[in-house]
C-alpha cells in the first residue's frame, strides 16, 4: 500500500473529505449487495463439507495467510482433511485452477503458491470461489473441509465459520468506507462473524481492541513469529537470527503491510536498510541489486517470485501464527456442530 494511500487512510484529511461522497455511496452498494445474499436475491452456494472463512474489512495485509496456515495445521492435527481456496491476487489466472508448490506465482498468485508451499493441503484459485471450491472437492474427494483464505465479502459461498483479522496498530483507520478510507465493510460487520482475531498491537490510543469487544466478544490475540530464515538459492539451509546480527541488513517487502514486517525484523536486533514495494509486486533481478553482497531479507510472500532469480545472500523469514489459546477449541466445536447439521 503506497504511504500516500496510508497516509490519508490512517486519519481524515482532506482529501478524504473530497473522497467521503463516494464513500458513502460505496457503503450503500455494500449494504445491499450483502442484504441481496441474506434475503435470497443472490444466490448462495453451499457446498456438502463445512467452509471456513478467514477475511478482514480492511484493506492491506493484516495477517490473513499466517492465520490460515495455522487453521490448516490444527486442523490436521484433529484428523480433518482440509483444502484451500484463495482468488490468487497478483496471478493472471481467473478460471478454478490448482495450484502447486513449484506453480507459477505469477499466473497463480503469490499467496497462493505460498500456501501450497507450506500448508501441505490441495490449494485452487479461481474468480468464482464457489467453482474453485466445487473443482478442489471434485478433484480431492477426501477434502472434508474448506478454508477461504480473504473470502469474508465473497458472499456467493455460503460459510459455516467466519473469522476477521484486524491489524492491532492500524485498527480501523479513520473509519471510513473505500475510497476515503481503509474499510471494505463498517465495523459493525465484526459483530456477525464467529471469532475477531487482533494481529499484534501496542495498546495504546489507537488499539481496535475496545471498539471490537463492544462489538463482538470473541475476540482473541494473535502474534506473528519469526522462526527462522531460509535461503533463496538453497531453501534447504536454515538459520536464526543471530545470523544477521552485527551486519547490515537489506529488508524488501512487496505485501500489504510492509512496515510491520521491517518492525519485526527491527524487535529482533537486526540493523535494516527497508525498502517497501506495493503489494503483489512483480519483482526483476534489478530489484534486488541495491544490496550488493550485504544480505537481504524478505517475507515467504515475495521469495516465491524471488527464487528464480535471487543472488546468494537472499534469505525469507518464516512466519508462523500464534493465536490466543480457545481459538482451536472454537474452530472445532463449531465445525463439529456444522457436520452434525449436514447429517440431518
Amino acid at each position: 500500500m503506497s504511504s500516500w494511500i496510508q497516509t490519508h487512510w490512517e486519519r481524515f484529511t482532506a482529501v478524504s473529505a473530497l473522497l467521503a461522497p463516494i464513500s458513502v455511496l460505496f457503503r450503500v452498494i455494500a449494504a445491499a449487495r450483502r442484504l441481496s445474499y441474506r434475503v435470497g436475491l443472490m444466490s448462495t452456494i453451499r457446498l456438502p463439507v463445512p467452509v471456513i472463512v478467514v477475511g478482514n474489512i480492511t484493506a492491506g495485509g493484516t495477517g490473513k495467510t499466517p492465520l490460515t496456515l495455522w487453521l490448516a495445521s490444527v486442523l490436521r492435527e484433529h484428523g480433518r482433511s482440509p483444502g484451500i481456496v484463495c482468488r490468487g491476487y497478483g496471478g493472471t489466472a481467473r478460471a478454478p485452477q490448482p495450484v502447486w508448490p513449484d506453480s507459477d506465482p505469477y499466473a497463480r498468485g503469490d499467496e497462493a503458491v505460498l500456501l501450497a508451499r507450506r500448508s501441505g493441503c490441495p490449494v485452487w484459485t479461481g474468480a468464482d470461489r464457489p467453482a474453485a471450491a466445487r473443482a478442489l472437492l471434485a478433484a480431492v474427494p477426501s477434502c472434508d473441509v474448506i478454508l477461504s483464505d480473504d473470502g469474508l465479502q465473497h458472499y456467493a459461498l455460503a460459510r459455516d465459520l467466519e473469522i476477521c483479522v484486524v491489524d492491532g496498530d492500524r485498527g480501523f483507520g479513520n473509519g471510513w468506507l473505500f475510497p476515503a478510507g481503509p474499510l471494505r465493510e463498517p465495523p459493525s460487520r465484526l459483530a456477525t462473524v464467529d471469532a475477531v482475531v487482533i494481529n499484534g498491537g501496542s495498546g495504546g490510543d489507537r488499539s481496535p481492541l475496545p471498539a471490537v469487544r463492544r462489538l463482538n466478544a470473541r475476540c482473541l490475540g494473535m502474534k506473528l513469529e519469526g522462526r527462522e530464515f531460509w535461503n533463496l538459492q538453497d531453501a534447504d539451509r536454515r538459520v536464526g537470527v543471530e545470523h544477521f546480527r552485527g551486519r547490515r541488513v537489506h529488508a524488501v517487502a512487496g505485501i500489504g503491510n510492509p512496515e510491520r514486517f521491517f518492525q519485526q525484523l527491527r524487535n529482533m536486533g537486526l540493523d535494516i536498510s527497508a525498502r517497501a514495494f506495493p503489494d503483489h509486486h512483480a519483482y526483476t533481478a534489478a530489484d534486488l541489486e541495491h544490496a550488493g553482497t550485504d544480505p537481504i531479507v524478505m517475507t515467504e510472500k515475495d521469495a516465491v517470485k524471488c527464487q528464480r532469480f535471487a543472488p546468494e545472500p537472499c534469505w525469507a523469514m518464516a512466519v508462523d501464527a500464534v493465536p490466543d489459546a480457545g481459538l482451536a477449541e472454537l474452530v472445532i466445536n463449531k465445525l463439529e456442530a456444522a457436520a452434525r447439521s449436514k447429517e440431518r
